[in-house]
């Protein structure tokens, strides 16, 4: 197994983090979304445009606290997550993903842990996650770390 640094993401790693967000969706969701759900979600979610711009503003927009990444020692993204505070206590994991040939490494783990230190750190008690799919191939690793929910919302306290 190969070392992984988790790292806030910088301005260079924008089209690393779109490639592997698309590749994550498209992995994870076809054959459970239909296929124009997929592609809307990876315009949506995996927008060069929109990456750039949340990368450059970390602690600059209300509530944001940025983009991290999962490094290989190579220089490999292998991963990447969002989150951020937008109601007093109430933490928000925007985005999480790994690279398909990347999972079951603990780089979802890794991730997780450390946007949930920083939700803490700017006063989160509880942690949400709101998911494309009630049938999302997430949530056994999800229910691991601890959210509980129905349906497409999921959260925990941190």
């Amino acid at each position: 197994m190969r070392p992984v640094e988790v790292r806030p993401a910088a301005p260079a790693d924008a089209t690393a983090i779109s490639r592997l967000l698309g590749q994550a969706i498209r992995d994870s969701y076809s054959g459970i979304l239909t296929e124009s759900a997929v592609r809307q979600l990876v315009g949506t979610h995996c927008s060069l445009s929109r990456l750039n711009a949340e990368i450059g503003i970390p602690g600059g927009a209300p509530g944001w606290l940025g983009w991290l990444v999962a490094e290989e020692d190579s220089g490999r993204l292998v991963g990447a997550a969002a989150g951020g505070v937008l109601m007093p206590g109430e933490g928000e994991l925007f985005a999480l993903g790994t690279a398909p040939d990347a999972r079951r490494r603990k780089i979802g783990g890794m991730l997780l842990a450390e946007v949930t230190d920083r939700l803490r750190e700017h006063g989160a008690v509880r942690q949400g996650i709101s998911l494309p799919s009630a049938q999302d191939p997430a949530l056994p690793f999800l229910t691991r770390q601890g959210f509980e929910g129905s349906g497409t919302r999921l959260t925990r306290f941190i």
